[in-house]
């Protein structure tokens, strides 16, 4: 078997079509940076967009910039801008909130135009927000509501004329298998439910097509693969065809078609301004903004052939360096991996913190799973080499059993 070499790596770089954006992020030198799956890097634009915010149009400014410098208008300016992200069109995303705020905005307008139906369908591995908050909106709902979390390959069996939602997540946290959107969908919809989909592991990295898919509904937040920045505002879309059927249960006077008259009676704004709740937050968002400049021009079908090309590399040379010693749990089947690599081993906590040690940073999460995750925009091939030679030496110098790593801190 012909080794993949130091100069294989460099070729592949140098023959990148996305090697300039890199330069865009403020990545500490020497680092190895695989958890943009979890929390996306700097990136330059960022900090410069939130000092422009603050020793301007706040110092200066101050409360006259809600109309000179557009504030109030942000959240949709913002989301015009991930719209391409997700196959969505002009004024159809709005950026607010927290996704688990998000998600709830939309599980509880879903059920409304269900009214008649009784049932709510999940993923039992779904993300552990997700399940407590559609747990949470069931209870709320004005009338008897059962919540089936499923097995993934019971969840077709489930459908029938009961079911008001079904909620999933596009890309699983845990292990990177990517659901079929469009699939899906259409399934759900011949059965009359609504279909709900979290993009949190997808918008970035993966190319999603919402309108193509004719979904309903679809949230995500933003720090990941976005690089919005630790707690960035979420996102929201509601599909066209329902946006003016839709009720805000979480109404708010900037939801309102008419904010300034102080109405004691809610009007919602049309469209998706309807589903704004409460004042934005205008530094996130524009450290948000700033964060999608490097999303400029790129083409997402260049996007999702370099993060497969990164991962089968990652895949390869593990296996081939440590034949049997981690056991993939990310499917090798493209149409069903994200841009993450996750591996089970007994010591994963340990292994990523000796590789953190080392300077390659990953995440772990419980019980025994190590998770890697590549971002096309910032991770080089020459990324992918060096992490797998780190990672053989934790393993095989048995980093990963010291006992600094028997305690796991609050965040993996």
């Amino acid at each position: 078997m012909t080794r993949y070499s130091r100069a294989d790596a460099l070729a592949a770089d140098a023959a990148d079509p996305l090697a300039g954006r890199r330069d865009a992020f403020d990545l500490p030198a020497g680092l190895i940076y695989l958890d943009g799956n979890s929390l996306g890097p700097l990136v330059r634009a960022s900090a410069a967009r939130v000092d422009a915010v603050v020793a301007d149009q706040w110092a200066r400014g101050l409360v006259t910039s809600w109309n000179t410098a557009g504030w109030m208008d942000l959240p949709l300016a913002v989301g015009d801008r991930i719209a391409p992200l997700i196959g969505a069109g002009p004024g159809e995303v709005a950026a607010m909130d927290t996704l688990t705020i998000v998600l709830a905005k939309a599980i509880g307008a879903a059920l409304e135009l269900r009214p008649e139906r009784s049932t709510v369908l999940t993923d039992a591995a779904n993300f552990h927000t997700d399940l407590y908050i559609l747990e949470a909106m069931a209870r709320r709902a004005r009338r008897p509501l059962r919540v089936r979390a499923l097995d993934r390959e019971d969840l077709l069996g489930a459908l029938d004329e009961s079911v008001a939602l079904v909620m999933l997540t596009h890309v699983d946290f845990r292990t990177g298998e990517m659901l079929d959107l469009p699939g899906l969908t259409a399934r759900a919809h011949q059965a009359g439910a609504l279909m709900l989909w979290d993009l949190a592991h997808s918008t970035g990295a993966v190319p999603v097509d919402l309108a193509g898919a004719d979904a309903d509904f679809a949230a995500g937040c933003t720090y990941k693969y976005l690089n919005g920045g630790p707690g960035s505002p979420a996102f929201l879309w509601v599909a066209p065809r329902l946006v003016a059927d839709v009720a805000n249960p979480l109404p708010g006077w900037l939801g309102h078609a008419r904010p300034f008259d102080f109405e004691s009676a809610f009007t919602p704004a049309p469209g998706i301004r309807g589903l704004v709740t409460s004042t934005p937050s205008i530094l996130a968002l524009a450290a948000l903004d700033g964060a999608l400049d490097v999303f400029d021009g790129v083409d997402l079908a260049a996007v999702r052939a370099k993060s497969l090309a990164l991962t089968d590399l990652f895949i390869t040379l593990v296996e081939e360096r440590l034949p049997g010693a981690l056991s993939l749990v990310t499917p090798r089947d493209h149409a069903r991996r994200g841009s993450q690599v996750a591996w089970r081993h007994p010591a994963a906590f340990g292994i990523v913190q000796a590789l953190i040690a080392r300077g390659v940073v990953g995440d772990f999460r419980a019980p025994d799973i190590a998770r890697f995750g590549f971002a096309p925009l910032y991770v080089r091939f020459v990324d992918v080499l060096d992490a797998v030679e780190h990672l053989a030496a934790v393993l095989e110098g048995g980093e990963h059993l010291d006992a600094r790593y028997a305690t796991r801190p609050a965040v993996t």
